[in-house]
């Protein structure tokens, strides 16, 4: 619990970051946002054997969050979890492959998966103070972009993600994983920095 309470909080803070918010200021509340993540998690793996489901699920209470208690609206906040989770993803393999191989190895032995998850919480971490302090990201009013066709072809396909990360997550392969995870976030950063963009315009 401890170090997956490091894990999710290190998710929050990315995504915090990476759209402008201080994440201080809701601190408080994530904490037991991270606390209800990790007892789902906890449950799911330990209970049910459904580890494969725990990435969708908590995308889905992440995505809520931030509709409930940051007040993003829903479609966004469904954009910025699945982006804020798959650089957090990425990161994460990348060093599964740096520091033991493979995701395999990883997890091979528990105190593996404790490092890992501790370093790329770490890692990510100040990797979030960092990109707030020099002032990287994307910020934009969020209310002002409405709900058009693009949106809801953009929800399609935020669907067919979380449909496709528990897939993912069930092979467990560290390429595809990577070319996955790329791929995703690459896409959600094209689409953000040109909505940015479509903003300043306007």
């Amino acid at each position: 619990m401890a170090f997956s309470t490091i894990e999710t909080l290190s998710v929050y803070c990315l995504i915090m970051s990476l759209f402008r918010f201080k994440f201080m200021n809701y601190i408080w509340q994530a904490l037991f946002m991270v606390l209800l993540i990790n007892l789902q998690s906890y449950i799911m793996r330990n209970e049910f054997s459904l580890s494969y489901l725990v990435p969708l699920i908590t995308i889905l209470l992440f995505a809520i969050f931030f509709k409930a208690v940051v007040k993003i609206p829903l479609i966004w906040s469904l954009i910025v979890t699945v982006l804020g989770y798959v650089a957090y993803a990425f990161l994460q393999t990348g060093l599964a492959k740096l520091l033991f191989g493979s995701i395999a190895a990883a997890q091979g032995e528990a105190s593996n998966g404790y490092l890992l998850q501790f370093a790329s919480g770490l890692i990510t971490i100040l990797l979030s103070v960092l990109l707030y302090k020099i002032g990287w990201g994307f910020k934009f009013d969020f209310e002002r972009l409405r709900f058009k066709f693009e949106d809801m072809l953009m929800v399609l396909l935020i669907i067919i993600f979380l449909v496709s990360v528990s897939v993912i997550f069930y092979y467990n392969d560290l390429f595809v994983n990577i070319l996955f995870f790329a791929s995703v976030m690459m896409f959600l950063l094209y689409y953000a920095i040109r909505k940015e963009a479509q903003e300043d315009i306007d």
